[in-house]
């Protein structure tokens, strides 16, 4: 594969540099340094490397005496952490992990492959060694001088400015003394903000896939592409690799794993939740809920010991020379009350999305608590409630569904006294009091700060103050309602209202009567009698569950699902279980609505089948009573809904590649099932379909157009489900094996072999953040699970 690769980086060492250069290198004032620069965007499947040389990044100067002064004061305001985090087992004294991965990258201009991964993977180690070391030394020295610390606050108490200073001075001399035991002292020193931007975005990964592909190790490529895309969705260069690895003889699903995936575990447990909340398993949801809220503290503990245990810098400030001790010791303290309280922004923003999950942890609890009412443990869900209560103590809706709790539960005494858990009190309760020395820094020392969190309580903020806070919550708020009230935008290049080619095809609905951009509802698609024949072949040959994942119900337990390919109708005709003429319609149908869907839609380019299938979910007698979920949750076709955010995220294992979608219905005679589009908040309905024979509905698949369709309570629905896209790389090769399968038996003329050669794509371009408007498509052929209307 011949790529182009480019990556511009900033160095001042050479590739194995020894302590005594690095120590003179990191004195050096930094004046005598060349400027920092950003490493450019980087490409993936590189032979030819850029003439210019790598350089490293420099770290900033931090003195002996300054770096100790830091620790000392940091080490004061540390609240005393979880302990039994294990730093690791460390062999030897860590190395500064930027040297180690800037090293790496020289050995990859170098081509030096071998060495280039060695060093490479020797990075991403190292630092996270570090990270762990620093979270046991935080924990273990601040338990070791609890004692002491809690003489502070006694009546006994005299000379407690002493007392607090021999306090940060013996946590200090632990820290000191833990941390020297695991690392070298160069590598204790603050990383440049480039390092620390190259590894938060996972570049690191993106030399290891082309790294291991040029030594021939493809697992190991395939999963650092993976690590790599996860944070960069838009990165389309591996979006189109990872297309290609997956094309590869011998490469297997489980090889795309994220190697972070442990350092974000809770947003994994948060789709679980949603996930199982929309099939309505609510203990399992409640469950995940659950351990998603522990994962996020304890996340959030970690990024909060980072602050207080790194290497910390003092805030940039005109009077630094001018100012005294106690001055200083301010501004230091609220930088980390700061840092510490940024950890709520970094932790609730999701790898690959700029913008954090606002009110993640109050979003968790709602969800925790009507998991647990549902599952019907009404004392859990009055200690998640009261909790959520503690961020927001008025609101209506939590306060009335408390007493419709204590309602249900009547006489049972002690469940009802449930009380919020203590970790979420002391959480809260720690948080307004940093707050508090934050609003108080910025109103009378000139320090900058901005509020993560959404609750906080408007009496906590100074009266001065309060007139700027509130314009700024009223603009948010107005940005808020604009969004709202926004025209949405297709980009999907369609433009509904074209000739209708079909004789006895008539628009039912168009875009004015279903409140929306490209959609239609056309009737004649289909006769009785095709109708009557496709149900026939429906209960002949579909099999139950999805057909891929072996999933029997995958939206919802309430249904039976049954699927059929057209692929597996022309085989099972091909040996005479069903009616090869009926098979054959399966086919005439496709073609049939392609040509319409061409032509209405003003198609700029041709469409190629993405995906068929015929669908028919079956109410499950006796599990219908009380039912409030849906048949298929609200969700968009080529990205992944948001409603919290209203926003839309085109990244797998959304089909990103689709471009139209369309429903065929063959029936009628069942209640429920009708097909919904709603708003971005996946709550607002815009229209509603009824199915009928020879009813299709049409619409581009993008975010303009969310849907659902609402619960099968009787009977059995059919229909044909089809998705078309622009774009030939991503046609359906199961929809051409079909027709050449039907070639085969002398029933149908064979089209123009045409198949692209994907053993030579084309170089891509460099660019780490690319297309990152929403119209720019994902390039990726995702195998395997498959989504249906």
């Amino acid at each position: 594969m011949q790529q182009g690769l480019a990556v511009f980086c900033c160095c001042t060492s050479p590739p194995r540099p020894s302590l005594l250069l690095l120590l003179l290198l990191l004195l050096r004032p930094p004046s005598s340094r060349p400027p920092s620069l950003r490493s450019a965007p980087l490409s993936t499947m590189a032979l030819q490397p850029p003439a210019a040389a790598a350089h490293v990044a420099p770290r900033r100067r931090c003195s002996s005496a300054l770096l100790l002064f830091s620790v000392l004061l940091l080490s004061a305001f540390a609240p005393a952490a979880a302990s039994g985090v294990d730093a690791g087992s460390v062999s030897e004294l860590l190395a500064p992990y930027d040297a180690l991965y800037y090293a790496g990258v020289r050995a990859y201009f170098s081509q030096d492959w071998e060495r280039a991964a060695e060093l490479l993977e020797k990075s991403v180690a190292t630092r996270d060694a570090l990270f762990r070391a620093r979270r046991r030394c935080h924990d273990s020295c601040v338990a070791t001088e609890r004692e002491r610390l809690n003489t502070l606050d006694t009546e006994n108490s005299s000379m407690w400015d002493l007392r607090m200073l021999d306090w940060v001075q013996k946590t200090a001399e632990c820290v000191r003394f833990c941390m020297g035991r695991v690392a070298t002292p160069a590598a204790l020193l603050p990383v440049s903000t480039d390092i620390e931007y190259e590894f938060e975005t996972r570049n690191p990964y993106n030399f290891l896939q082309v790294t291991y592909y040029k030594l021939g190790k493809v697992q190991s490529a395939v999963s650092a592409a993976h690590t790599f895309f996860v944070a960069n969705p838009s990165h389309l260069e591996m979006r189109n690799n990872l297309a290609k690895y997956r094309r590869m003889p011998g490469v297997k699903e489980d090889a795309f794993q994220d190697r972070e995936r442990e350092a974000e575990k809770h947003w994994s447990l948060y789709d679980s939740a949603m996930l199982s909340e929309s099939s309505s398993e609510w203990r399992h949801a409640a469950d995940m809920w659950k351990e998603c809220v522990k994962e996020t503290l304890k996340r959030l503990e970690e990024c909060r010991a980072q602050c207080v245990v790194g290497a910390q810098r003092f805030p940039d400030r005109e009077t630094e020379d001018s100012e005294g001790v106690f001055q200083k010791a301010a501004a230091l303290s609220l930088s980390l009350l700061s840092c510490k309280q940024s950890c709520v922004s970094r932790v609730s923003t999701r790898p690959g999305r700029i913008s954090p999950h606002e009110d993640f942890l109050p979003t968790i609890l709602d969800h925790l608590h009507i998991a647990q009412f549902k599952a019907g443990d009404l004392k859990g869900a009055v200690q998640t409630l009261r909790s959520l209560l503690l961020f927001y103590p008025s609101d209506a809706d939590s306060l009335s569904n408390l007493q419709l709790y204590l309602d249900t539960l009547g006489d049972e005494t002690e469940a009802a006294e449930s009380q919020p858990t203590e970790e979420m009190s002391s959480y809260v309760h720690r948080s307004l009091q940093e707050k508090k020395l934050l609003f108080f820094g910025v109103e009378n020392l000139d320090f900058s700060f901005t509020d993560p969190d959404l609750w906080t309580p408007e009496e906590l903020v100074p009266e001065s103050l309060r007139e700027a806070w509130r314009a700024e919550r009223e603009k948010a708020q107005d940005r808020d309602r604009e969004e709202h009230q926004e025209v949405e935008l297709d980009d999907s290049g369609f433009y509904a209202g074209g000739h209708v080619p079909l004789v006895g095809v008539e628009i039912a609905m168009d875009e004015a009567a279903l409140n929306g951009t490209n959609r239609v509802v056309l009737d004649g698609i289909l006769t009785p009698r095709e109708c009557d024949t496709v149900l026939q072949l429906a209960a002949a040959a579909a099999s139950a569950g999805d057909g891929y994942r072996g999933r029997r119900s995958p939206h919802t337990p309430h249904e039976k699902f049954e699927g059929l390919t057209v692929l597996r109708a022309l085989r099972l005709a091909q040996d005479r279980l069903i009616n090869q003429t009926d098979a054959k319609l399966f086919l005439e149908i496709g073609d049939r609505v392609r040509t319409l869907l061409q032509s209405y839609f003003r198609s700029p380019a041709p469409l190629y089948f993405s995906f068929t299938h015929l669908v028919c979910r079956t109410a499950v007698t006796g599990e219908q009573e009380g039912r409030q979920d849906l048949s298929h949750p609200v969700h968009v076709d080529n990205c992944l809904l948001e409603p919290e955010t209203r926003r839309c995220w085109r990244e797998p294992p959304a089909f990103t590649h689709r471009d139209l979608s369309a429903l065929l219905y063959l029936n009628d005679d069942f209640e429920g099932g009708d097909l919904f589009f709603a708003d971005r908040d996946a709550k607002t309905v815009t229209a509603t379909v009824r199915p009928a024979c020879g009813r299709l509905v049409a619409f581009s698949s993008g975010p303009v157009n969310p849907h659902g369709v609402t619960a099968v309570t009787a009977g059995r629905r059919c229909s044909f489900a089809l998705w078309f896209t622009k774009e030939k790389l991503h046609r359906d090769m199961e929809w051409e094996e079909a027709e050449a399968l039907w070639a085969a038996g002398g029933q149908r003329v064979p089209k123009a072999d045409d198949k692209e050669d994907d053993r030579n794509p084309s170089p891509p371009r460099s660019g780490r953040r690319q297309g990152t408007r929403e119209k720019s498509k994902g390039k990726e052929r995702v195998m395997g699970a498959r989504d249906e209307l």
